[in-house]
């Protein structure tokens, strides 16, 4: 009979069925990585979301055979050690093929139209004493005809693509940085970097992928340029980013992931940054409708149900 433990149960809100199966469930609310190890004890399925699964933590422990990403992104486990062991990884996928394209577009409507500024002086009482009935402290800017640079060719970057494209924007998609060769349909990467007008970013967070934005490729893109990640923090150079905005290098960023979450001393949380009207931060939540969440969920239970049956899908490893 399958033990499963869910180390990080609070990380989703939705109805989480029970697998099919003859199984035991233990289910924390939160685990704190000194406590991976301890609440893995005899579990043949773990599912974690963020908890680093490393290659000591699984010597540890002989029972285990699947890890259930409740996630897409899998950098937090160890693949190789996984592989070695026999262990089965699987993460979830699509479930977010709605939510995290239009919340790029919530962020990148918000920096376009100034919602933030414009909001903040509605309040500290601006409007109630204009001359006129309206007044254009800052700056507002269309999308249509804007040259949207897209990195990350998948079901993320694919589904911006398509509300771009609705919003009249010209579409293009970057080959990965330090290719020798760009593939058919791609931009070279140092090009769309120059050209585009809005950067959005969808890659797998790699070694190959670490700070692939930083002070170089910030100081090649337009002055008037916006940046949204929506996808790992680490894509980019945060102190080159945050060097960036406070000077108007780029015409503004909007964030929802970090390096590290939840943040401790990131140059991005400066009280200047956050106040300012050419940066927003939201704290990884694009990913997390209602809808999504439930998605997200079910295909979580499908993968257990599927390596039960011997027969694993969604397979990382």
């Amino acid at each position: 009979m399958h033990h499963i433990v869910n180390l990080e149960a609070g990380a989703l809100v939705a109805s989480l069925r029970r697998p099919a199966f003859e199984h035991s469930w233990a289910e924390h609310e939160a685990t704190s990585q000194a406590q991976v190890a301890e609440r893995l004890a005899g579990a043949t399925v773990a599912v974690v979301n963020k908890r680093l699964i490393t290659a000591d933590i699984l010597a540890g422990l002989p029972a285990l055979r699947m890890i259930a990403i409740a996630a897409t992104g899998y950098n937090n486990v160890d693949l190789d050690a996984c592989r070695a062991r026999g262990i089965v990884v699987s993460n979830v996928r699509g479930y977010a093929r709605e939510t995290v394209p239009e919340h790029v577009f919530a962020l990148l409507l918000a920096l376009a139209r100034q919602i933030g500024p414009f909001h903040r002086s509605v309040a500290a009482g601006r409007w109630q004493q204009s001359a006129q009935f309206c007044y254009f402290d800052y700056p507002i800017r269309d999308l249509a005809g804007q040259t949207l640079g897209i990195f990350g060719g998948g079901t993320l970057g694919q589904g911006v693509a398509r509300i771009a494209a609705a919003f009249g924007m010209q579409v293009a998609f970057g080959e990965h940085k330090g290719a020798d060769t760009c593939r058919s349909g791609y931009l070279p990467f140092e090009r769309l970097i120059r050209e585009a007008d809005v950067i959005s970013l969808h890659c797998p967070l790699t070694e190959a992928t670490r700070h692939f934005i930083g002070a170089p490729e910030l100081a090649a893109m337009k002055p008037t340029a916006l940046l949204i990640n929506t996808a790992r923090g680490g894509l980019v150079d945060e102190q080159a980013l945050a060097d960036a905005l406070r000077a108007r290098r780029i015409g503004g960023a909007g964030f929802d992931v970090l390096s590290a979450e939840p943040p401790v001393d990131n140059p991005l949380l400066a009280p200047d940054l956050l106040q300012a009207g050419n940066f927003i931060l939201t704290p990884h939540v694009a990913w997390s409708s209602r809808e999504a969440m439930q998605a997200l969920a079910d295909q979580l239970i499908d993968n257990i149900e599927a390596f039960a049956r011997g027969t694993p899908v969604n397979r990382v490893a």
